[in-house]
């Protein structure tokens, strides 16, 4: 291993086990000191908003150093004038019968993106601490320095107030390699990723509880009667907005048929550019990779970068690049999520066939993450957001803004989580409250005793059927269950005494057959069946396999290097990576 793998290897472990002394300390602290050490991080944070988002931009050369301000600004102090009177010490909710106390996790891993790298840092330091955890932050490379100017500021800021420093840590040595050893180190707590597909997977195959967050490809659909002039002022305010790093930004927007030259010549008449054939396949030639993926020379850039990356004149005063789209998938790059201020553009006839249409583009690269629409119809909404696989739907409002909080009641969140439809623990805007436990303290309310002779009182004065009736419904009832089983399974064998036997042989051990080799010949097709149909261990060649439980990415890979099978269940558990890896790589066989 190289000398800087090394390195990042051990200031991971040291971090960690700096954070976990100072999380014994921090979670013995009280309300009042929890929240003045987060109100003065908050404050610094607010305070250096404007300088930070400038590091950010320049460092990234990301998006637009206004807008990470204002980012920085939200997360300092909208997230904490949200969450400011959040309890997270002690008693936390209470009811005659149930009594809840909070308590800290531990050590938190926060994996920071170059995309949103100070507001994200801002962000999760300031809910780890306000839930009584540490902190470690691993940092994107290509953003290392913001990121670690961020943690300085607010760990500065906390140790005036009584914050032990070891609590707010960034990793200087930004490696995969560190990374790694930071989330699977056996103090680490908890994961808050943010990043790739790749990192998200590692986090979840890492054996500790995490929260990752999935692409967004956010769709929006203006229905016919959306107030137009707005829907269009609030798609271009979204996907322009920090040139579109935001991943709840808006990448296709489907319009109703009857509104559609409306809608062209809104988004003309407000900065928008419609590409001809030519110029789009020209930019849609940059969007993708050789390998298909989104070209991140192309992300948090502006329209006239993009254009003239592409070759491609544009009008001066272009805010976004709009190109007419034939379909959704891998052959068509307009339809992927882009993260820049660029749209693709449907048109679709009614409610029906536009939500069909939002719904194929979140399934090719954004589930669960967002998606928006444009309607003053209320129940036309909640009928869309019924069929969305997301877990945000916005209504009337820009996506980037709405999804986190900013412009709707939503909690205020740097942190989206897509649900089980992108492989993620929770559909919320993580907040304080995911990284805690909760201890619920439950008083008696039904009495076991009382409950128990209340319901042999009422058995009691129920007649029963005598031991023999009992015996002889039972055994009608078997026969007709054997008789309906054969009948739909031994239809292709003639009546024979083997069949005889397996329906006496079946009453009398009153349906369970625990050794048909007494009722059955050994070459009986049908008890080659009765084998086929119980679970059981698969034997190959003479070998025997066991099903196993629980399938790890880890698991997968050791598979793939020895050649060898895994060998599962219908109630195997499989972790999300491991699924879609195993299925690759056609490593499954099922028993």
């Amino acid at each position: 291993m190289a000398d800087t793998d090394q390195i990042a290897l051990q200031e991971a472990r040291d971090a960690v086990e700096g954070a976990h002394r100072a999380f014994l300390d921090v979670a013995k602290f009280d309300q009042e000191k929890i929240d003045r050490i987060c109100e003065a991080m908050a404050a610094a944070a607010l305070a250096e908003s404007a300088r930070l988002g400038l590091l950010a931009h320049e460092e990234t050369g990301f998006g637009k150093a206004e807008d990470k301000r204002e980012k920085n600004r939200f997360a300092a102090e909208d997230v904490w004038n949200y969450f400011r009177t959040l309890k997270t010490v002690g008693v936390v909710g209470e009811t005659d019968s149930i009594v809840e106390i909070a308590s800290p996790r531990g050590v938190v891993a926060a994996i920071i993106p170059s995309t949103n790298p100070t507001s994200t840092a801002i962000f999760k330091i300031i809910i780890a601490v306000k839930s009584r955890n540490s902190i470690v932050l691993s940092p994107h490379p290509s953003a290392s320095r913001c990121i670690a100017e961020t943690a300085r500021v607010m760990r500065n800021a906390g140790v005036e107030h009584g914050l032990p420093a070891e609590a707010v840590y960034c990793l200087t040595n930004s490696t995969i390699e560190g990374t790694e050893a930071l989330m699977q180190h056996k103090k680490t707590a908890v994961i808050l990723a943010t990043g790739g597909i790749g990192l998200v997977r590692a986090a979840y195959s890492s054996g500790k509880p995490a929260f990752g967050v999935g692409p967004g490809n956010v769709p929006v659909f203006i229905e016919r009667t959306a107030e137009i002039p707005k829907a269009v002022s609030d798609i271009l305010l979204s996907t322009c907005f920090d040139n579109g790093t935001i991943c709840a930004s808006e990448q296709s927007v489907v319009v109703d048929a009857p509104v559609e030259a409306q809608v062209r010549a809104e988004f003309k008449n407000q900065g928008g550019y419609f590409l001809d054939q030519n110029d789009a396949d020209a930019v849609a030639g940059i969007l993708l990779t050789p390998q298909r993926t989104l070209n991140a020379a192309i992300v948090g850039k502006s329209a006239d970068y993009i254009a003239n990356l592409a070759g491609v004149s544009i009008p001066s005063g272009t805010r976004c690049l709009l190109a007419d789209c034939a379909g959704v998938g891998r052959d068509f790059p307009w339809s992927i999520e882009k993260l820049s201020p660029t749209l693709a553009f449907f048109v679709a006839e009614g409610i029906e066939n536009g939500a069909n249409r939002c719904e194929e583009i979140l399934k090719f690269g954004g589930m669960g993450h967002t998606a928006g629409m444009h309607s003053q119809s209320r129940e036309a909404a909640v009928r869309f957001g019924g069929q969305m696989p997301a877990s945000r739907i916005v209504i009337n409002s820009p996506t980037t803004h709405g999804a986190i909080g900013f412009s709707t009641d939503l909690p205020p969140s740097m942190t989206l989580g897509c649900g089980s439809w992108g492989g993620n623990v929770t559909s919320d805007n993580v907040s304080p409250i995911h990284l805690m436990d909760i201890k619920r303290v439950a008083f008696e309310t039904k009495p076991v005793k009382k409950t128990m002779d209340n319901a042999q009182r009422t058995m009691d004065s129920v007649p029963q059927p005598s031991a023999a009736g009992r015996q002889a419904v039972k055994r009608e009832q078997i026969a007709a269950i054997v008789d309906k089983f054969l009948s739909e399974k031994f239809a292709e064998f003639p009546e024979s005494n083997e069949v005889t036997a397996l329906t006496n042989g079946l009453i009398k051990q009153n349906a369970e057959v625990s050794n048909d080799s007494e009722i059955l010949p050994p070459d009986s097709p049908v008890k080659t069946i009765i084998h086929e149909l119980r679970p059981q261990s698969l034997t190959e060649n003479g070998v025997r396999h066991e099903p196993v439980d629980f399938v790890s990415e880890t698991d997968v890979r050791a598979a793939v290097e020895k050649g060898e099978k895994i060998y599962i269940t219908a109630k195997t558990i499989l972790t999300p990576s491991a699924r879609d890896l195993g299925e690759e790589k056609e490593i499954f066989a099922r028993v």
